[in-house]
């Protein structure tokens, strides 16, 4: 069977014809289908709005600060937040591609280079990884709410304690957990609604606090002027690089599965003008602006309040309590569904789809994000930087360089989409599995992530790394993924190609 071009539409927009998709519950459900014609239509606001409601978050205003914590000044924190966005574009785009164009999400299009079933491998990766991070802001969110609740209240913190923590604080985490699921419950439409109006209003909110916070101060305070502990010398590029990779973690888990949300675009000008909008000018102005209200608060109280919640629990307006608790859940609320909801829910439905709907998989994430104790992972910024998004972005990098070399150097962005679903065709590989893909992956996660290592006492890695020889590579761990698994996967597959147009991908061999 092939791919159908709908009378009319521009060539990078291909429709499944009716029927044409098996129906074999092992690999098909409503979910995992591609989008019709007519139902992908998110322009670039939708995109640029998603990109901008998923940055906006305590997570990344934390990002300066946890740079700052580690020697460098303000100045090297933005520039490494900034250049590790732009350099996390390109995969993104180049993933993204596929969605406009086939109407899939992610663990389907790494059927083409897995296989149908071994593209379990990569989906439940990016799956265990989205729910770790839908706890942690999960976590962070409660909190936030825990300590601005407790200012208005008084006496939350006095609690008495369950498991360490005031009884209060895990009633704000279970009920903020709730109001995530019940949205994302309610499927991918609401979700665009809710990210439409919730990018502008965390945009006032956080322009607020810093109007606030220059008022009170008269201007801004020493932060500005404090030099870097680091200089620009030998001290400071082997803090750079490892955090240069880390930044590029924290949105690397999209660079996998933005097909997720492509699948919905009007076409490619859509999703490559919104995202170039959205992502790397969002990130980096909103760590300037972390760094400017935080500076602030140093002038006004003595001490530097990197924690926004913490920064506005100093006041004693109701209002502004108010205004900044709504809008701590709507800032957590965008990025944890849209981030770390939506990809798992698909990627376990393509685990069973005929057990898991992507509602059922939306609530399997929920329970996970709590089991993996997610408050565990965010003590220090060097558990949190170095270990967690360190080896998370050496993984993700190594299958996005797959996904890259299969997508675009391989079948030219050739797919057939009735052989994504078929047990037996084009994709079926071996038993469901292409083993060149899955030797790629293991020789590049063992390079990206093989010489991790921690400092004594400040993670679980040997100080002389997993396997010693290559620790020199673990500071480049993503980079070194990506890189390694694409060159060996083009190597082991070939130069098959297709003719640029046909409907046609090459046969597996």
């Amino acid at each position: 069977m092939t791919n159908r071009l709908s009378s009319g539409a521009a060539p990078d927009r291909v429709e499944l014809p009716a029927g044409a998709a098996p129906d074999d519950s092992r690999f098909v459900n409503a979910d995992l289908l591609p989008v019709p014609l007519e139902r992908r239509d998110w322009t670039t606001y939708n995109f640029a709005a998603l990109w901008v409601g998923m940055a906006h978050n305590i997570p990344s205003w934390l990002l300066a600060s946890g740079l700052v914590a580690l020697g460098m000044d303000w100045k090297q924190a933005v520039f490494t937040i900034a250049l590790a966005n732009l350099i996390v574009l390109g995969p993104m785009l180049l993933t993204g591609h596929a969605g406009p164009k086939y109407g899939i999400p992610f663990p389907v299009l790494a059927r083409a280079s897995f296989g149908l079933r071994g593209a379990n491998l990569p989906a439940l990766i990016r799956a265990a990884v989205a729910c770790a991070w839908f706890g942690i802001q999960t976590w962070i969110g409660g909190v936030g709410i825990f300590t601005l609740l407790g200012k208005i209240f008084g006496g939350w913190a006095n609690a008495g304690e369950i498991g360490g923590q005031p009884w209060t604080l895990w009633l704000c985490f279970i009920l903020f957990w709730a109001l995530e699921l019940a949205i994302i419950y309610r499927g991918m439409d609401t979700l665009r609604r809710f990210e439409n109006w919730a990018a502008p209003f965390v945009i006032v909110g956080a322009l607020a606090l810093l109007v606030w916070v220059a008022v009170k101060a008269g201007g801004f305070g020493p932060l500005l002027d404090q030099p870097s502990k680091l200089g620009w010398g030998k001290e400071f590029w082997p803090v750079f690089f490892p955090s240069l990779m880390g930044m590029i973690a924290f949105w690397a888990t999209l660079s996998l599965n933005i097909p997720d949300f492509t699948r919905f675009g009007a076409g490619q000008r859509a999703q490559i003008r919104g995202q170039s909008l959205g992502l790397p000018t969002t990130m980096t102005l909103f760590a300037l602006l972390s760094v400017l209200v935080t500076s602030g608060s140093q002038a006004v109280y003595g001490e530097a309040i990197w924690d926004p919640v913490q920064l506005v629990a100093r006041t004693d307006n109701v209002f502004g309590l108010l205004y900044a608790l709504v809008t701590v859940l709507v800032a957590t609320i965008s990025v944890n569904i849209a981030a770390n909801v939506v990809s798992p829910a698909y990627d376990l439905a393509n685990l069973a789809p005929k057990l898991i709907n992507f509602r059922t998989g939306a609530l399997v994430t929920g329970v996970v994000g709590v089991v993996i104790m997610p408050w565990k992972l965010t003590e220090t910024p060097e558990l949190y930087i170095f270990t967690w998004l360190g080896l998370v972005g050496g993984l993700l990098g190594t299958v996005a360089g797959i996904l890259i070399a299969d997508y675009w150097i391989v079948r030219r962005t050739v797919l057939d989409l009735a052989d994504l679903y078929r047990p037996g065709g084009r994709y079926w590989y071996t038993n469901g599995w292409n083993w060149r893909a899955v030797v790629a992956f293991a020789v590049g996660g063992v390079l990206a992530v093989g010489g991790s290592h921690s400092e004594p006492g400040k993670g679980p890695f040997p100080a002389d790394g997993l396997i010693p020889f290559l620790k020199p590579l673990a500071d480049y761990g993503w980079a070194v993924g990506l890189a390694s698994s694409l060159v060996l996967y083009v190597v082991l597959t070939g130069r098959e190609s297709v003719t640029p147009g046909s409907s046609t991908a090459p046969a597996a061999r």
